[in-house]
This record gives C-alpha cells, sequence and structure tokens, in this order.
C-alpha cells in the first residue's frame, strides 16, 4: 500500500482532538449499547476466539468483547492520541501502535477467526481497500468472519457520515459492498441497518420514531422503484461477510 496522504498523517496523530473531545469514559457509556450489540450478534460464539479489530480507536469494542470473556483479543490503530485513550481504560495490553497493513502482511494465513473494521474502509481509496480485503481473506480461517460498520449511501443523510470526516474516502450500498467483497473472495455477506438500540425510555422513543419516518421513506422508495425490499436507510450499517470453508 502507499504511503499515507500527508493530510492523513495530521488528522491521525491527533484524531480525538480534531473530534469533539468526549471524555473516554463518556465515549464507553454512549457507545455501549451499539458495541455490545455488535460483541453479542455478530462475534463468534466461541470465547476462545482469536479476534483482530483494525483501527480500534480507543478500544471501545474490545472493552466489551473482553467484558462478554472473549480472551484473544487484539486491536491496532495508527493514532497514538487513540492508543492513549485505550491506556487510559486498561486496554494496553490488547491494543498496539501501528499500521493495519503491515500487521496483515506478517500475519500466517488463516490464523483468525474474526476481523473487526468499525468505521474504517469509508477511509481508504478503492485501491487500499481491494488490498486490504485480499489481506483479510488471507488471514482469516474457513468460516471465519469479517464485520464491517460503514457509511450507508442508501441513507437520505449519508452526506452527514461521508463528508463529516476529512478523511473520508466514499460511501456504500449494498450491491457496491457485496462486488469488493464477493471479489475478495469472500461468501454469505449479509447487511444489517443500524436501527435504534432500545436500552431505555429516550431510546424507546427513538426507535418509535426512526420506525415511522423509516414506513415514510420506505413508501417513497416503492412509489419511485416498485419495490423496498431490502432497503437500508440508517446512515451507517453492519456487515459481516465469511470465508467460504
Amino acid at each position: 500500500m502507499e504511503e499515507p496522504d500527508h493530510f492523513r498523517e495530521l488528522i491521525y496523530d491527533n484524531y480525538n482532538v480534531h473530534s469533539d473531545a468526549t471524555p473516554v469514559h463518556r465515549l464507553l457509556t454512549l457507545r455501549a449499547p451499539f458495541l455490545k450489540s455488535v460483541v453479542s450478534r455478530h462475534f463468534p460464539p466461541d470465547r476462545e476466539a482469536r479476534v483482530l479489530e483494525l483501527g480500534c480507536g480507543y478500544g471501545g469494542l474490545l472493552y466489551f468483547a473482553r467484558q462478554a470473556g472473549y480472551r484473544q483479543l487484539r486491536g491496532i490503530d495508527r493514532s497514538p492520541s487513540q492508543i492513549e485513550l485505550a491506556r487510559s481504560i486498561e486496554m494496553g495490553d490488547v491494543v498496539e501502535l501501528g499500521d493495519a497493513m503491515e500487521l496483515l502482511a506478517g500475519l500466517p494465513d488463516s490464523s483468525l477467526d474474526a476481523m473487526v473494521a468499525l468505521d474504517l474502509i469509508e477511509h481508504l481509496r478503492r485501491d487500499e481497500l481491494l488490498e486490504l480485503a485480499a489481506q483479510v481473506a488471507r488471514t482469516l480461517r474457513p468460516g471465519g468472519r469479517w464485520i464491517i460498520n460503514t457509511v450507508n449511501a442508501e441513507s437520505p443523510f449519508f452526506g452527514r457520515i461521508r463528508y463529516g470526516d476529512f478523511t473520508h474516502e466514499q460511501a456504500f450500498t449494498r450491491g457496491s459492498i457485496g462486488q469488493l467483497l464477493t471479489i475478495s473472495g469472500f461468501g454469505n455477506v449479509q447487511c444489517f441497518e443500524g436501527r435504534v438500540i432500545v436500552h431505555g425510555l429516550k431510546s424507546a422513543v427513538r426507535r418509535v420514531l426512526w420506525e415511522f419516518f423509516r414506513a415514510f421513506a420506505s413508501l417513497w422508495m416503492l412509489a419511485e422503484c416498485g419495490t423496498a425490499r431490502g432497503l437500508i436507510l440508517s446512515q451507517c450499517f453492519m456487515v459481516v461477510a465469511e470465508k467460504p470453508r
């Protein structure tokens, strides 16, 4: 992979400075429903599964995965400020500072059970993403899964996420992410809408409102295209792809 552009270095090296600078323990609280759902819904059931998170940030997902009993966890991120935050929540033994592609290139074939990339692939150009996907496919064991969260270009408000970070390069639809994963050797690609996770009264009200407006948008799509089957409207969506056995 080519050396990263200079603007990436400027932003990634101080990522939390350029974000909203929310305290890390507050981030854990805010993100807990989503991150816990990723672990419970998409991680392998075996707590001894070997899981690597690319672009792990401050280690929030791995934090909740360890709480859930997973013991063979590893994360890598190129932002020193994010790794420092991870150490502040006692994840320093799990996460490391470095380049994901360099790490993957040094891993043996079929050495991992799951790979995670939350809010990562939209930062990569097409050539970089093809190389990353090939390396992920190589290092996963047969039956292993790649768990992705990324920008959904089908959402009416996808531009908030796509253009909300200066380092974002692209967004995806179910079709385009399926193309990428299929040509990279993956099968059984599943896409999941990022609906509001109910964990209290406020989120329950948000979920009701979301379902109402979603129904309206689906009707709009049905009127224009004649079908709304499989429509995903959340600004980001989850993708889980398996390496064929």
